[in-house]
């Protein structure tokens, strides 16, 4: 039987499910993750917030694309650790995860200076 993508269902051993439904979830937490970034990004802009109007941009601008480009990556990073976990292997860590969370503090900052040169 051919499943998709065969990249990674096409080696190793078929793993516990479990593993890889728990995968799959993270998977679908990332995109709700990338959903929320977009939609954030567009209610900071839409509602025109008391900031300033550079700062405001930047960090709407900046939810957008890193939401955008948290799908991509949420399946880059299932098809990794699923292949893992077929390979009995380690788990990879998660790069995505850390340039969230540096995407999410400018954002702050962002916003911060928006509030403070307003």
């Amino acid at each position: 039987m051919r499943r998709f993508p065969a990249s990674v269902y096409g080696i190793g051993e078929e793993p516990d499910p479990r593993f890889s439904l728990a995968n799959e979830r993270t998977f679908l937490a990332w995109t709700r993750t990338g959903l929320a970034l977009i939609a954030g990004g567009v209610a900071l802009e839409v509602l025109g917030l008391d900031l300033h109007a550079g700062f405001r941009l930047a960090a709407s601008l900046l939810l957008i694309f890193t939401g955008t480009a948290v799908a991509p990556l949420a399946w880059w990073e299932w098809m990794r650790a699923e292949r893992a976990l077929r390979q009995s292997r380690p788990l990879p860590g998660a790069f995505s995860a850390v340039v969230l969370a540096v995407v999410v503090t400018v954002v702050g900052l962002l916003v911060v200076a928006g509030v403070l040169w307003r």
